[in-house]
C-alpha cells in the first residue's frame, strides 16, 4: 500500500481528496499547513505529496522549495501541485520550485489518481538500482552482499538491517525515529547512534569525520553514495 501526504488548508477539500485516495487503495495522511507537512515527512515515509499552492502564511510553493533546498528527510519526495492558477507562468514557477507534476483546479478524480500512479511508477524505476558504491565498498541490494575492496564484509543482523534501510533512499536523510521504526526498535535515539557507529567501523567510515554515513544535524543520518548501477 502506497502512502500519500495531502497538504491543503481547505479542510473540506482536504477531506474529499483523502477520501478519494483511500477509496482507491492508498494510505493517506492530511495536514493543513506547510509546517505540519515538514514535520510529517520527517516522521513517516510517503510515496507522493499532493500539495495545494494557495495556503496562508506559507504557500505550497514555499513548502516545496524548502524541502528541495534543504537536507530534510525525503527531500526528493515526488510532489503534485494543485492550484487554480493555471497560466503557463505559474506552471513554470511550480516546476522550477521542485514540483514534479501539476493539476489545475477543478480536477477530475480519475486524473489525480492516474498522475499519482505515474509518479509512483517513475520513482520505482529510479529505485531499480541494484549496486550502491560508497568509499571502498559496494552493496548489492538484490543479493544483499556487502564487499569492501572486493572482500566480503560480515555485519550483524542489526547492522545489516540498518544498512539495508539506509540504502532504500541513498543520499536522502532518515530521521532517527524513522530508522528505529523500520528496525522495530522501541528504544531511545541513542541506540540508533550506537548502531550507526558500529556500522561505520565495518565499512571503513572515519568516526570522527564520516563521509559515508553522515550525520544531519537535528534530523538523523544519510548514506552518501559515490555511484550506483
Amino acid at each position: 500500500m502506497h502512502n500519500i501526504l495531502v497538504v491543503d488548508d481547505d479542510e473540506r477539500l482536504l477531506s474529499l481528496v483523502m477520501e478519494l485516495l483511500e477509496t482507491n487503495g492508498f494510505q493517506v495522511d492530511g495536514v493543513t499547513s506547510a509546517s505540519n507537512a515538514r514535520t510529517k515527512i520527517c516522521q513517516e515515509h510517503y510515496d507522493v505529496m499532493v500539495v495545494d499552492w494557495m495556503m496562508p502564511r506559507e504557500s505550497g510553493l514555499d513548502l516545496i522549495q524548502s524541502v528541495r533546498n534543504s537536507a530534510m528527510c525525503q527531500s526528493k519526495i515526488p510532489a503534485i501541485m494543485l492550484t487554480a492558477l493555471g497560466d503557463v507562468d505559474h506552471k513554470v514557477q511550480g516546476f522550477e520550485a521542485g514540483f514534479d507534476d501539476y493539476l489545475p483546479k477543478p480536477f477530475e478524480a480519475r486524473e489525480l489518481i492516474s498522475r499519482i500512479n505515474a509518479l509512483i511508477r517513475r520513482t520505482a524505476q529510479a529505485d531499480s538500482i541494484q549496486i550502491l558504491k560508497f568509499g571502498d565498498c559496494e552493496f548489492n541490494k538484490i543479493t544483499n552482499e556487502l564487499r569492501g575492496n572486493k572482500e566480503p564484509i560480515v555485519l550483524s543482523s542489526t547492522e545489516f538491517n540498518l544498512l539495508k534501510t539506509l540504502s532504500q533512499r541513498p543520499n536522502e536523510p532518515f530521521s532517527r525515529s524513522e530508522l528505529a521504526k523500520k528496525l522495530s526498535f522501541q528504544v531511545a535515539d541513542r541506540t540508533i547512534d550506537v548502531q550507526i557507529t558500529r556500522l561505520r567501523k565495518k565499512i571503513g567510515d572515519n568516526p570522527k569525520n564520516p563521509t559515508i554515513i553522515k550525520t544531519i544535524r537535528n534530523i538523523g543520518y544519510v548514506l552518501c553514495c559515490d555511484a550506483s548501477t
